[in-house]
């Protein structure tokens, strides 16, 4: 069957297909327009483990979902593809081993040593901070892969340290743009416990990509001295909105459609949205790494999402990292309706069509 025919034969009011890719839908990755990347790694986690399962406990959860959207009633017509291959399978296979490696070197950091002195750690650090490296160039190229192929392109971690490689694509094809970024932490930190790629450090990374002009900060209520700093040397580059001034606001009379539309005024035309599930209430994802108190509702972040669709600028991609799973599926059903709306915006604000119809208009 061809992808009308499959659509025309596809009832979206029966439970998703198993035996299919994410959300249950029929398509291939040819026949889908948006093609999502799952990187299971964790290698640099510092707290809580169980980031590098999230891509299948979401995949698992996604069958259940509902695909009759209240804001994207016809999103699954356009196909939502996750890209599993056998580099994914080699990803959460290094990922497994590395960890190992990394954690004595964080165990002998929190002990007050000094990892150069120890030639047999610094020697790990070093092949984990190679594994990193080689891994970004892997997810860079398999982003740009998909890209020339005219899909859309979104990941989904894994850690906080699994997007640099997209940040990196998108670099080649946009001269300028800015990230969203909501999360309890600003992930600023300088090689945080020596790891040049670690989770805590994705943002600081990224400022090391001349193409992207602001990072607008939301959620943030865990920082360093280190991170302030860095924030006060771009000069403005990167705008950070902490959970307590936000609440403050709104304690003030100040409403979320109006603290959206500042955030999203701060912005450059060309957007990606990187959404660590910690900057939620912890109730979302219970599981995460490093759950901070405080935080938004899922409401408020598709509101936010909505918003920025609707806004004029162009959001050009996603990441959505941090979903861990735990005794229950809570956490992979969160985290299959939050991308799953995600797509939604992404396909929205790109006008994306079903052959010659058009099922978002701006």
């Amino acid at each position: 069957m061809n992808k009308q025919e499959k659509i025309n034969s596809f009832d979206p009011s029966q439970p998703g297909l198993a035996d299919e890719s994410i959300f249950g839908l029929p398509f291939t990755a040819e026949e889908s327009e948006i093609i999502i990347i799952p990187v299971p790694w964790e290698v640099t986690v510092s707290y809580g483990s169980g980031a590098s399962n999230g891509p299948d406990a979401i995949l698992e959860a996604s069958f259940q979902v509902d695909l009759h959207h209240q804001d994207f009633p016809e999103l699954w017509k356009l196909g939502m593809y996750l890209d599993l291959t056998e580099q994914t399978q080699n990803w959460a296979d290094n990922s497994n081993k590395y960890k190992g490696l990394a954690q004595p070197i964080i165990a002998a950091l929190e002990s007050g040593e000094v990892i150069e002195i120890h030639p047999a750690l610094q020697s790990d650090l070093d092949k984990i901070n190679k594994v990193c490296r080689e891994l970004k160039d892997e997810v860079r190229e398999r982003v740009l892969y998909w890209m020339k192929k005219g899909k859309k392109v979104a990941l989904l971690g894994g850690d906080h340290s699994t997007p640099l490689g997209y940040y990196e694509a998108l670099a080649t094809q946009h001269d300028n743009f800015g990230i969203l970024h909501l999360d309890a932490h600003m992930d600023l930190r300088i090689a945080y416990e020596g790891f040049t790629y670690s989770h805590a450090s994705i943002m600081y990374n990224a400022l090391q990509l001349p193409q992207i002009s602001k990072i607008v900060q939301i959620g943030i209520r865990d920082f360093c001295k280190q991170e302030v700093e860095t924030v006060m040397a771009q000069n403005g580059r990167v705008i950070v909105h902490t959970d307590a001034d936000m609440k403050a606001e709104t304690f003030q009379g100040v409403t979320w459609e109006q603290q959206c539309d500042a955030i999203i005024a701060a912005l450059p035309q060309k957007v990606t949205i990187s959404f660590d599930v910690d900057g939620m209430y912890a109730w979302y994802g219970p599981n995460t790494g490093t759950p901070v108190p405080g935080g938004f509702s899922f409401e408020q972040a598709t509101y936010l999402f909505n918003k920025l669709a609707d806004s004029g600028k162009e959001i050009i991609g996603f990441d959505f990292v941090e979903v861990a799973p735990g005794e229950t599926d809570w956490d992979g059903n969160v985290g299959a309706r939050m991308l799953y709306h995600m797509c939604g915006v992404l396909a929205k604000n790109n006008s994306l069509s079903v052959g010659n119809k058009i099922i978002f208009k701006k």
